[in-house]
């Protein structure tokens, strides 16, 4: 009876040990189990390499290489820009310039310039090279050059260089009377000399105007922020293309608020087609001092209208005053292109060849009348000539 009870202990003692053995390894069994038909494999997704939602990294990559920094040198002169003491100019620019001083007496100012052609031409501000007695361009690629200025546009604020490389990136010009406000837009640069770098924001208004900046203005307004070092660089739409040249931000302390202005391609391009043709740009001129209309002029002169120019002086023998054009008269088109403002008028006379004859229709004492007019060349004003 003895041997049997052992016997049953020990074969008990068997079976727990299996059922434990069993236990322990059974986990291991799902595990396995789950990689059997009836159980997929949960599989971890990873990131494509596709353009992500809302990335401008395609528009940004062509045009970035075409975007050049420009350094120039100039010797140091006596007196500041008269320009540097005007309570608008320092609205607008802040208490400061962009320039460095290198500690050798000379100043390496700096700011950019878009590659436009395969023939080493470059569209910049004018203010970014006017004056330098050298002047160096620096692709994105690392490779220097010295440029020489063909020609600059102090009226519009937009000058042309060359510089003599090979296999140049050139960027591609869009269409500015296509842009819309509201459409992002990228600002490329080189902002206070840290590198090329890209801001986004969008075209906050067109066609800004008596800003007092340049003597003809047509602004791209953009949120992109734009900085020192910014000047001359591209304003790109979201394809990469060309849509303006950074000029100017509206600022009190120098740095971007948000408020930056752009000259648009389609005037960079009529200005550099002439300075790459002729040196210079040739504009039209009749010898007149203009006025816009307001509400106040229109009641005190009884006029029934608010659109034209008011003519407020006449150079005497000029071309104004030899058609028979007086002051008074109110100028409402040019070529039979209607005149809505002084800016307006402004920018069609200088479109108009000099040497040629142009209709004008005016309004005397509640009479229109149509004059011919033979076109001047317009001179440089002398705030601008020195």
């Amino acid at each position: 009876m003895r041997r049997f009870w052992l016997l049953f202990a020990q074969t008990v003692t068997i079976a727990l040990a299996l059922y434990f053995v069993y236990g322990a390894l059974r986990p291991a069994s799902r595990v396995q189990q789950l990689g059997s038909p009836a159980t997929p494999i949960p599989v971890v997704e990873t990131a494509s390499s596709s353009l992500a939602p809302g990335s401008f990294r395609d528009a940004a990559a062509r045009a970035m290489p075409a975007v050049v920094n420009i350094l120039t040198t100039q010797a140091p002169k006596r007196g500041a820009h008269p320009l540097a003491r005007d309570p608008f100019f320092k609205r607008f620019f802040g208490e400061r310039t962009p320039e460095f001083d290198n500690g050798g007496g000379m100043k390496n100012s700096l700011g950019s310039g878009v590659i436009v052609s395969h023939e080493g031409y470059v569209l910049t501000n004018n203010h970014v090279v006017e004056g330098a007695d050298q002047i160096e361009v620096v692709l994105t690629d690392g490779r220097k050059a010295p440029a020489e200025v063909v020609g600059l546009d102090p009226e519009t604020d937009l000058a042309v260089i060359k510089i003599k490389l090979d296999k140049l990136p050139v960027i591609v010009l869009g269409q500015s009377e296509q842009a819309r406000v509201g459409d992002a837009v990228l600002a490329i640069g080189n902002p206070f000399g840290v590198g090329q770098t890209v801001t986004m924001g969008i075209i906050s208004a067109l066609g800004r105007n008596n800003l007092h900046i340049n003597s003809f203005e047509n602004f791209i307004q953009t949120d992109a922020a734009i900085n020192f070092g910014n000047s001359g660089g591209a304003l790109v739409d979201t394809r990469g293309n060309l849509i303006g040249i950074n000029t100017a931000i509206y600022s009190q302390s120098g740095g971007s608020v948000g408020i930056g202005f752009a000259i648009p391609v389609s005037t960079t391009k009529t200005v550099m087609e002439a300075i790459i043709k002729n040196g210079h740009v040739v504009r039209g001129w009749i010898g007149v001092e203009t006025q816009d209309i307001t509400e106040e002029l229109a009641d005190s002169f009884g006029l029934q209208r608010t659109s034209g120019a008011i003519i407020a002086g006449v150079v005497r023998s000029g071309p104004a005053d030899k058609a028979g054009i007086k002051p008074g008269d109110i100028l409402l088109s040019v070529e039979g292109k209607p005149v809505g403002d002084t800016t307006e008028m402004l920018n069609l006379i200088a479109q108009l060849p000099p040497g040629e004859k142009a209709k004008m229709t005016v309004l005397r004492k509640n009479r229109e009348m149509a004059l011919e007019v033979a076109v001047g060349k317009r001179p440089i004003p002398k705030d601008l000539s020195k």
